[in-house]
């Protein structure tokens, strides 16, 4: 399947000539999003700051961050609840999934597409499955972001690494990102997060240990797939689900330079 601005295969460059991480104290995979052409210092991408310390904080804090923008679901977040330790930050939840079979909550209406649904565990499986029942949340992320004032603004998910890695990729495909650098920065989680030996165990929010697998550009393919599949590109399966072109020139003005726009 050819896509405009994506190629079959990519040029080898799978990892980031240059990381963008930032070292912010048990923030995991805290990095800049702002890469190729666009600017710096705007989109920041994360795991969760349900361990940001002090220390952390005066980093963040550095960064003139004002926005955190949370993918986690409602029950991630009641069980490891984002720390501000006195950040003068707004934080808005947009659960990209919904939370997992026991846990569901109350009040989520806005995701009505949730009903019933569990993420699989498969990676193979998640990012179709994401592509599909995320675009919601992406697409009000999206909004958010042209609005006056949000940004210099932090998305994060549990590590950074799905959630907030599909997001990111969307949002820098859409803008024009060329697609081996987009694939760089989004498989650039494998070292961030020590996978490139192969998948780590952790215990969910239900206390049960699973295991985070690595990301690949063949599992970032297979949701841009579902999307096109489905809308035929990006810009129109965001606006099936409100995203407007006034929300995306906002968007364009926020991360592109000038004479790009």
């Amino acid at each position: 399947m050819t896509r405009p601005g994506i190629p079959e295969q990519s040029e080898n460059r799978l990892t980031s000539p240059q990381s963008r991480a930032l070292d912010v104290p048990n923030v995991r995979n805290f990095r800049d999003a702002g890469i190729s052409a666009l600017k710096g210092g705007l989109l920041f991408r994360s795991g969760s700051l349900n361990r940001l310390t002090d220390t952390g904080v005066e980093r963040i804090r550095g960064l003139g961050i004002r926005t955190v923008i949370d993918l986690r679901s409602g029950a991630e977040n009641n069980v490891w609840p984002g720390q501000k330790h006195g950040l003068d930050v707004a934080w808005i939840a947009l659960p990209a999934l919904p939370d997992r079979a026991g846990l569901r909550r109350r009040g989520l209406s806005d995701f009505s597409e949730f009903d019933g649904k569990d993420w699989p565990l498969d990676p193979v499986k998640l990012y179709p499955f994401m592509a599909v029942y995320a675009a919601p949340a992406i697409a009000r992320l999206i909004k958010e972001l042209g609005r006056p004032g949000v940004a210099p603004v932090v998305v994060q998910c549990a590590v950074g690494k799905d959630r907030t890695g599909l997001a990111m990729a969307i949002i820098q495909t859409l803008l024009g990102v060329a697609w081996q650098d987009v694939v760089a920065d989004f498989v650039q989680s494998n070292i961030e997060l020590a996978l490139a030996a192969g998948p780590a165990s952790f215990v969910d929010e239900a206390g049960v240990t699973r295991y985070s697998h690595p990301v690949s550009e063949e599992l970032l393919r297979s949701a841009i797939d579902t999307i096109t599949m489905e809308h035929g590109n990006l810009a129109a399966y965001l606006q099936a689900h409100g995203v407007t072109p006034q929300d995306i020139s906002a968007l364009q003005a926020l991360l592109l330079p000038r004479h790009m726009q």
